[in-house]
């Protein structure tokens, strides 16, 4: 039984970063901007300091392409070439900062032994993404395949892959966060220290959409349901629960309270392609009139109500809320964790209505990335059940009529396609396609014009 937690532990500390798809909703009061100093003290925090040890040597960087059964540049001759490679096979973006010749969500680190030097996946696999050519830290990661990377970085590694007791993830683009933070806190007392056995939990999370960092600013609960303050830096700190004592979490509190502040100052890129401004006019009225009341109003200040819609009124699949033990939460409620910031235990059980700014670059939508186009979203019988996610997010595949991604229909049965890990099926658990169906009501010129305006936001 050990031997077993041992391993448990070893997975955990593998996948620990993805705890940090903390996004962020009631109605927020106006954004003032956080401490500039606290911001660049985070921004520096954030995307220079490793807080998790190395658990591949560097070797296992150049090594993977011997299971990719198809030539790749020469890692010694053309690095970037290699780096770009790697991150086109398991969905790893350019990174838009210095980072030691890495793609943006890995970052080097010493290994266990304190000597060694390896690289360690970070917050950015699941919150680093780009558009268009461009990378973006807090743009969520539509292409990152964690089940492949994980399989071929321990193969390259000279390792098993140690056994995780959840699904990663199905299809390129998803994560299990959620999963994550239950199994870390099922090894941890309310004090922090480590437990013999993991707690049962009775958690069964699915697997998620990365939302987008930018809107962190405008809630003041956090998480697709909406039941923990967005204030709580203490929250982001999940990932670290793989390795570090109670004093080590006390001790990078501050650290964190400044990439919290960071998180805050992240703008939404803007939408890049020209827009129909009458449209967009006549779109703002429908906005107004059919969507304001849950997802808020925009122009020079954002009026965001952070709503939460009940189950039964939004529809969409309720894996998320459903799988969320009240076990696990009152577990979380007597840490350090929720000393200050607690889960709501009263509220509504139902999904919080996200705000939209930027909405154009965070496809696909819904928190499960069900639906490709807010074309397809506003208007439910269009939506496929089975589609393959595109191979790239370079604009060749980005819809600027539907606003989304161009996707192909696949039937049922075996895709044949070459990436089948690119097939997003909406039967698996978590990832039904339905439910926020309140623009199947508009007309199409009335859906059109909508989408124009969600261009402006």
């Amino acid at each position: 039984m050990r031997t077993a937690i041992h391993r448990l532990r070893a997975g955990l500390v593998v996948l620990a970063f993805l705890i940090l798809a903390a996004i962020p909703a009631r109605r927020a009061p106006a954004v003032e901007p956080p401490d500039p100093a606290a911001v660049e003290r985070g921004r520096k925090a954030l995307l220079e300091g490793s807080y998790l040890r190395a658990e591949w040597a560097d070797a296992a960087f150049t090594g993977a392409s011997k299971f990719w059964g198809e030539p790749a540049p020469d890692p010694v001759a053309d690095p970037d070439g290699y780096a770009r490679a790697f991150g086109k096979r398991y969905g790893f973006h350019p990174a838009p900062f210095p980072n030691d010749g890495l793609p943006m969500g890995l970052k080097r680190s010493v290994r266990a032994d304190g000597k060694t030097r390896g690289f360690q996946v970070d917050c950015m696999a699941c919150h680093g993404g780009s558009i268009g050519g461009k990378s973006y830290v807090g743009l969520p990661n539509t292409q990152i395949d964690y089940t492949g990377f994980f399989a071929d970085l321990f193969r390259a590694d000279g390792r098993r892959s140690p056994l995780v007791p959840f699904v990663l993830n199905t299809a390129r683009g998803t994560t299990n966060a959620g999963m994550m933070s239950v199994v870390l806190m099922s090894v941890r007392n309310p004090d922090l220290s480590m437990r013999p056995f993991p707690m049962p939990m009775g958690s069964n999370l699915p697997e998620l959409d990365a939302p987008p960092w930018w809107v962190l600013k405008y809630k003041t609960k956090m998480y697709y349901d909406g039941r923990t303050p967005a204030d709580s830096s203490r929250s982001i700190m999940q990932f670290l629960l793989a390795e570090k004592t109670a004093d080590q979490f006390r001790e990078l509190e501050p650290t964190f309270a400044d990439i919290h502040a960071y998180l805050k100052s992240i703008e939404a890129p803007r939408y890049p392609f020209p827009i129909d401004q009458d449209a967009a006019g006549r779109g703002r009225a429908v906005f107004e009139k059919s969507c304001a009341g849950c997802h808020g109003t925009y122009g020079e200040m954002v009026d965001y109500p952070g709503e939460i819609v009940p189950l039964d009124v939004i529809g969409t699949d309720p894996a998320r809320i459903a799988g969320l033990s009240d076990r696990f939460v009152e577990h979380y409620n007597g840490t350090w964790f929720a000393e200050k910031h607690p889960v709501d235990v009263d509220s509504e059980r139902g999904y919080q209505a996200p705000p939209l700014v930027g909405i154009w670059a965070s496809a696909p939508y819904l928190h499960n990335g069900a639906v490709p186009t807010l074309r397809t979203l506003l208007d439910s019988p269009r939506r496929p059940e089975r589609y393959l996610r595109p191979p790239s997010t370079d604009f060749e595949h980005y819809d600027p009529r539907d606003v989304g991604w161009k996707f192909a229909e696949v039937p049922e049965g075996p895709t044949g396609a070459k990436e089948p890990r690119r097939l997003f099926d909406a039967s698996r658990y978590g990832l039904d396609n339905g439910g926020h169906t309140f623009g199947d009501k508009l007309g199409e010129a009335e859906r059109t014009d909508l989408i124009e305006y969600l261009k402006t936001l």
